[in-house]
């Protein structure tokens, strides 16, 4: 699974210069808008909101003595409660919207390297799209709160709390990384299929993740490229493994997403 992640990661290095060469930059226009939008507010929310959970949480004290040290505690960690939170509910917001507006960028991307028209094989439709973004959204955000609520409660314990902290950007990876893929797999595959398939390649979803969390610690740029660099990047995985007969990444798209 490690060498996958490392390659789901790979792929970023030529997504910008696909983009370009194939002009899909008007595509990303209005998911771009919408990614800026929501993070924004959800950023906003965050930091509003950080002080009255971390009042909240320091309550639980009741002795005067360190009440100072465990209110600051509580500060942080009730702003990373919700900016965790918030990072969830922004990822499967965005990929619900922006759904009919990704699916012309991967039929663009395979086209590109399968040299054939694109076949619609479950005759989606951008209604049918955008309900299928929606019902995987809200699939992936019950699953993914379902794991983050837990490790959140560890950052309550020393040095355990650490790891959490990676365990918690692992799984936020993950249902990026599922996201992103599923705009190809649309077309070629059912609900379950598309969710059985993605499970069989996880360390491929997660290096894409990995990518879309990364941008997003770049301050405003990062928010606003995250959707067609990882989307991009997701397109080639996606269509690699679909048209891969051994069923793993190859190095034939690699060599020629960098030409």
């Amino acid at each position: 699974m490690l060498q996958n992640i490392f390659r789901g990661l790979q792929v970023y290095t030529g997504a910008y210069a696909l983009i370009s060469k194939l002009k899909l930059w008007k595509y990303f226009v209005i998911p771009m808008l919408i990614s800026f939008v929501v993070f924004l507010l959800i950023f906003v929310s965050a930091y509003g909101l950080s002080d009255n959970l971390g009042e909240w949480i320091a309550g639980i004290w009741v002795w005067e003595w360190g009440k100072a040290t465990i209110t600051f505690i509580s500060t942080i960690i009730g702003g990373i409660i919700i900016f965790a939170i918030g990072l969830i509910l922004y990822k499967h917001i965005i990929m619900a919207l922006s759904s009919p507006f990704m699916s012309p960028v991967s039929e663009k991307i395979e086209a590109y390297y399968t040299g054939q028209p694109t076949k619609n094989y479950t005759k989606s439709t951008f209604t049918k799209q955008l309900v299928r973004g929606i019902r995987l959204s809200l699939r992936n955000l019950s699953q993914e709160l379902l794991f983050t609520l837990p490790i959140l409660l560890l950052k309550f314990i020393p040095v355990i709390n650490i790891f959490s902290t990676a365990l918690l950007f692992l799984v936020q990876a993950y249902y990026a990384g599922f996201g992103n893929m599923d705009y190809t797999l649309e077309r070629h595959f059912s609900y379950k299929e598309s969710v059985a398939f993605i499970r069989k390649n996880r360390g491929l979803a997660i290096g894409n993740g990995i990518g879309f969390m990364l941008l997003l610690l770049i301050p405003v740029v990062g928010v606003v490229l995250v959707l067609p660099l990882s989307v991009t990047s997701a397109s080639v995985i996606a269509v690699d493994l679909l048209y891969d007969d051994d069923g793993t990444i190859g190095f034939e798209p690699f060599e020629k997403l960098n030409a």
